[in-house]
């Protein structure tokens, strides 16, 4: 049996462009990124976990979801108090379980309802960290992404309440995360085929290339991994190895129970699917692969397995609903005098369901004083009163108090993401680098639908649904930071630049951060923070 074998002999007869081609990160296990990762994720932990119990009593519509969640630990399904029987529910019930896993530990407290949210917006910092490392081979690079996340108080805000989107936006960002893993293991074990047929050649063939240059690999410092057409000619491999692709198979599973959480999380799943043909191709295109695009009816297979674990995983959220007979629609065919087979009937009987939940969905036009426009989020446009109480108290030291959690992104953060976009746009075009293409292609899975959801039939939304894009919009900023950082022209004044940027962030954050909490404040002091007056009222 031949053995990989990375001897100077081997590794001359693999081209350095096709090495740097195939590139994936090595030292994943660097102590000082991990560190960085801790630190981060720590101190994120703590800002989303101090004083979640505050303030007491349901905030927005967690008077739906923690109450749903309490009463499925009671009947395994949601359920209406006020007839005694099963609740009609327009969401899939991963979130809610999620939400009452902290409530079987805590109780049907407000500690128990929100526990788990601030869990899963602290894991969404720590995967994002570990993303960018990942991405851009850079240990400040993955800080300046998890302390942007960090410091963003849209972000802050979800993780301390018990809604369903920061669940979404985890299991989103991890199927993501799996994405990526599995793209680097597949260039390695091409990488490592082609090392092999070197050594079986004799080492002494060097191959030469095809066309094109670096393609963009390395422009303004940052290894990009690239584009380009072009690989081996009569060194290349014939067919790519064969290979369980466990992290594509473990994205399927994660995006399964994104979509057991909310049904927006399909958004990304043509978008998804698209990244990962791409990158195989241009793996394939890079290790001297003839046809590389008919080679993809091999991996068809397991793309078509990941979809299929998917789709498993997201009626395994059903369990309670399949193992009682009280939830909604649960007997629907039999209440109608139509057949109900064994496990078919179910299934036929939760697919009515979701016909009823989709057509609430495609109908919900009722109009509400917070709700907004996709083209409005990123702007801040019409941010949500999540907590206003009537009696906010004395004691902030004027004659008139002021107490409210506003769903405000970071504004200095936020305002700079179009910028960024465009930025990152223009750089992927220019470094044809699959980084840019890959953070934006996330970007637009978590916005465009919904401007088409607006168009088409006029949907009340609300800013929070943007949450699942967030992550590839912080990722956006860092590219474009990074390349200032990097730049041949000026690396000194990048570096300062995206100093400054960052610590007006975190200035920013500061300043709003008593409306990201509900702290007791003067009215003049809340008011000088309604930057767009009554579109933040």
């Amino acid at each position: 049996m031949t053995t990989a074998v990375t001897g100077p002999a081997v590794r001359s007869s693999v081209p350095d462009i096709v090495r740097r081609r195939l590139a994936t990160l090595e030292n994943w296990l660097d102590p000082y990124s991990w560190l960085v990762t801790a630190v981060i994720t720590v101190t994120a932990g703590i800002m989303r976990l101090a004083g979640v119990s505050d303030p007491k009593g349901y905030v927005f519509d967690e008077v739906y979801y923690p109450t749903d969640a309490w009463d499925m630990l009671q009947h395994g399904v949601e359920w209406d108090e006020k007839s005694d029987s099963a609740g009609y529910v327009v969401h899939p019930p991963l979130g809610k379980w999620l939400i009452a896993a902290g409530e079987k530990i805590f109780g049907n407290t407000e500690l128990g309802w929100r526990f788990t949210a601030a869990l899963a917006g602290t894991l969404m910092i720590l995967i994002l960290i570990r993303v960018a490392y990942r991405m851009f081979h850079s240990i400040v690079l993955a800080g300046l992404a998890g302390l942007l996340m960090t410091l963003d108080g849209f972000q802050l805000v979800l993780s301390r309440t018990s809604l369903l989107d920061i669940f979404l936006g985890l299991f989103v960002l991890a199927s993501f995360a799996a994405m990526l893993l599995d793209r680097d293991h597949y260039r390695r074990r091409l990488l490592r085929a082609l090392e092999n047929s070197a050594l079986e050649r004799g080492g002494t063939e060097n191959g030469r290339l095809e066309r094109g240059g670096l393609g963009g690999l390395e422009n303004g410092g940052l290894a990009s991994g690239g584009l380009a057409s072009g690989g081996l000619a009569g060194g290349g491999l014939e067919r790519a190895p064969r290979v369980v692709p466990w992290w594509l198979l473990g994205a399927g599973v994660l995006f399964g129970l994104a979509c057991g959480v909310k049904w927006s999380g399909l958004f990304f799943l043509p978008f998804f699917a698209a990244l990962i043909v791409v990158w195989r191709v241009q793996a394939r295109r890079s290790a001297g692969i003839p046809a590389p695009f008919a080679g993809l009816l091999g991996d068809l297979g397991w793309g078509l397995l990941s979809f299929v674990l998917s789709f498993i995983f997201y009626l395994a959220t059903w369990t309670g609903w399949f193992l009682t007979d009280t939830g909604w629609d649960r007997h629907y065919r039999a209440q109608q005098g139509m057949s109900e087979p064994p496990i078919l009937g179910a299934l036929l009987n939760l697919l009515h369901y979701h016909q009823g939940a989709y057509g609430f969905h495609s109908g919900l036009t009722k109009t509400h004083n917070y709700q907004s426009w996709p083209w409005q989020w990123l702007l801040l446009g019409r941010p949500v009163a999540f907590y206003w109480p009537p009696n906010p108290g004395t004691g902030c030291g004027a004659t008139s108090c002021i107490r409210e959690i506003l769903l405000l992104g970071t504004p200095v953060l936020w305002w700079s993401f179009l910028p960024a976009l465009l930025a990152l746009l223009w750089l992927g075009i220019s470094r044809r680098d699959w980084r840019a293409y890959a953070i934006l292609t996330g970007a637009v899975a978590g916005l465009a639908p919904w401007f088409y959801f607006a168009w088409a039939d006029s949907r009340t939304m609300f800013s929070f649904y943007v949450l699942p894009a967030l992550p590839f919009l912080i990722l956006a900023v860092v590219y474009v930071l990074g390349a200032l950082m990097t730049s041949p022209r000026g690396q000194v004044t990048g570096t300062v630049i995206a100093g400054i940027y960052v610590a007006l962030v975190a200035i920013c954050f500061a300043y709003f951060y008593p409306i990201f909490v509900g702290q007791l404040i003067p009215y003049d002091s809340w008011m000088s923070r309604m930057w767009l007056g009554n579109r933040w009222i």
